[in-house]
C-alpha cells in the first residue's frame, strides 16, 4: 500500500472516520482507568498518530477501535511508568494497565455506555465554572471541535480553546477524584450534563461545518444519553422535556435532506417521512414532563417548553396549518427563562407567520444590535425570508446572500445561495 499515494489517502480518511466514531468512547474509557482526563485525551491522541504511521502498511485492524484502545493503554502505561520513580499512584496505575492490556485487541472497549455518561458527570465537576463544564464535556464526550462548540455558544474559538485548556488543568490542580458522583452530588451535576447532551443534539441536527447538513450520528448519540437520564432521573421533570425535544426534533431528520443530500427547509418538507414513532414517544415523554412539573407546581423548563413548539409542529399537518401563535407565545416564555438571544430571534420568525412578516421584522431592528447576534448568520437569514414574504425580492437575496456567506456548512451555504437566486430570479420576473 505504501506504493500507492491513492491507497493511502484512503486509509488515511478511513482513520480519520474511525477516529470520529470511536474516540469520545476510547476517551470515556480511559479517564475511568488512568484517572486523568489531560492523560486519557493525550494517549488517545496517540494511539491515532501510531494509526496514521501503521495502518497503510498493515491494514486497518478488524476490530479498530479495540486496536485504539489497546495501543492507547501501552502508552498510557509507558506515561506512568516514567512517573513511577517520584510518584506511588503512579507506580500502581502502571501495574493496573500492564495486567489490563491484551496482546488481543479483540479484547476492546468495556462499559462504553456507562463511561460516556460518566465522563459527562466528571466534566461537570464543581471545581469547574458552568461554561468550563459544558465546554469540556462537549469537546472530549461530543468530540466537537473548538469552532463547533464556539457556534454553539456565538463566541470566538479562540476564547473557547482557551476554556478547554483551563479546564483541564483545572480539574489536574485540583486533584479532582475522577469518579462518577452519586445521590445529592450527581443531582447538582444533572443540569450541566442536561445542557451538553442538548447542545450535542444540536450540532448532530445542524452542523456547523463541513459538507453534510447534519450529523445523524450525534444525534443518535445524544438521545441514546438522553434516555440513560431518565433512568438515572426518572422524576426529574427537564430530563422527559430534553428527551421529548430530541425525540419529536429527530423525528423530521429523514425529511431534512433531499436525494443529492442537499438541504430541505420544514417548508417544503414532506411531512410523511417523518417518524412516527419517535413522534410518539416524544409526545409520551413531553406529557410525563408536564404531569412531574404540575405536580411540583412550578413552571415549565426551557426542554419542555422547547418540546412543546417542536410538538406543534409534529401535530400541524403542514406549515400553515401551524399554530404559530401559540409557538411565538412559547418563545416568548422561553426568551424570558433563558434570555436567550436565539430564542428571540425564532420568535420573530414565529411573529412573522402569525401575525405578518412586518411584526418579525419589527423584533429584528430590536435584535440586530446585540453583539452574540452580531455575526450569526441565522440573523440575515431570517430577514431574508421575511423581505421574501414581503415581496421585496431583491433585498431577500442580499439578505440570504450575505448569510451564506457566514455560514461555514456546505449544504446550507448552498440552499441559502439557491434561494438569493430564486428571490432575485422572482423579482426579475415580477417586474
Amino acid at each position: 500500500m505504501r506504493d500507492d499515494p491513492g491507497a493511502d489517502k484512503a486509509t488515511r480518511a478511513a482513520i480519520e472516520a474511525i477516529w470520529r466514531l470511536e474516540s469520545t468512547r476510547l476517551i470515556a474509557s480511559l479517564v475511568r482507568i488512568v484517572r486523568d482526563v489531560g492523560v486519557a485525551e493525550d494517549v488517545a491522541q496517540d494511539a491515532v498518530v501510531a494509526a496514521l504511521a501503521q495502518w497503510p502498511t498493515s491494514g486497518i485492524p478488524d476490530n479498530p477501535g479495540a486496536w485504539l484502545m489497546t495501543t492507547a493503554k501501552r502508552r498510557a502505561m509507558d506515561v506512568f511508568r516514567s512517573r513511577a520513580k517520584h510518584d506511588r499512584a503512579a507506580a500502581a496505575l502502571a501495574h493496573d494497565l500492564a495486567e489490563t492490556v491484551d496482546d488481543d485487541p479483540a479484547a476492546g472497549i468495556d462499559h462504553i455506555e456507562d463511561d460516556m455518561l460518566r465522563l459527562m458527570f466528571i466534566c461537570a465537576h464543581p471545581s469547574l465554572t458552568s461554561e468550563a463544564q459544558t465546554t469540556l464535556t462537549l469537546r472530549l464526550v461530543a468530540g466537537l471541535t473548538a469552532r463547533e462548540i464556539a457556534r454553539a455558544y456565538l463566541a470566538p474559538e479562540s476564547t473557547v480553546a482557551q476554556r478547554i485548556s483551563r479546564a483541564k488543568r483545572i480539574l489536574t490542580e485540583a486533584g479532582a477524584e475522577l469518579e462518577e458522583p452519586s445521590g445529592l452530588e450527581r443531582a447538582e451535576r444533572l443540569a450541566t450534563v442536561e445542557g451538553v447532551i442538548y447542545l450535542l443534539f444540536n450540532e448532530g441536527y445542524a452542523a456547523t461545518e463541513g459538507a453534510d447538513w447534519m450529523r445523524p450520528a450525534l444525534c443518535d448519540e445524544a438521545l441514546r444519553l438522553g434516555r440513560m437520564l431518565v433512568a438515572l432521573a426518572p422524576h426529574d421533570p427537564e430530563v422527559h422535556g430534553l428527551t421529548a425535544l430530541m425525540e419529536l426534533q429527530s423525528s423530521r431528520l429523514a425529511a431534512r435532506v433531499g436525494p443529492d443530500g442537499e438541504a430541505v427547509l420544514l417548508d417544503d418538507q414532506d411531512r410523511s417521512r417523518w417518524d412516527a414513532s419517535r413522534i410518539r414517544r416524544g409526545l409520551d415523554a413531553l406529557a410525563r414532563a408536564d404531569e412531574l412539573t404540575t405536580a411540583s407546581a412550578a413552571e415549565p423548563g426551557p426542554y419542555a417548553l422547547q418540546a412543546a413548539i417542536a410538538a406543534e409542529h409534529a401535530r400541524a399537518a403542514s406549515a400553515d396549518d401551524t399554530d404559530w401563535t401559540r409557538i411565538a407565545r412559547l418563545y416568548e416564555d422561553l426568551g424570558r427563562r433563558t434570555g436567550s438571544p436565539v430564542a428571540e430571534l425564532n420568535r420573530a420568525v414565529a411573529l412573522g407567520r402569525a401575525y405578518g412578516p412586518e411584526a418579525g421584522l419589527a423584533l429584528l431592528v430590536q435584535l440586530e444590535s446585540l453583539p452574540a447576534l452580531r455575526d450569526y448568520h441565522l440573523v440575515p437569514s431570517v430577514r431574508g425570508d421575511l423581505y421574501e414574504r414581503l415581496g421585496r425580492t431583491e433585498e431577500a437575496a442580499v439578505e440570504f446572500e450575505r448569510a451564506a456567506a457566514l455560514t461555514s456548512n456546505e449544504r446550507e451555504r448552498a440552499l441559502l445561495a439557491r434561494r438569493a437566486d430564486a428571490a432575485r430570479g422572482s423579482g426579475q420576473r415580477g417586474s
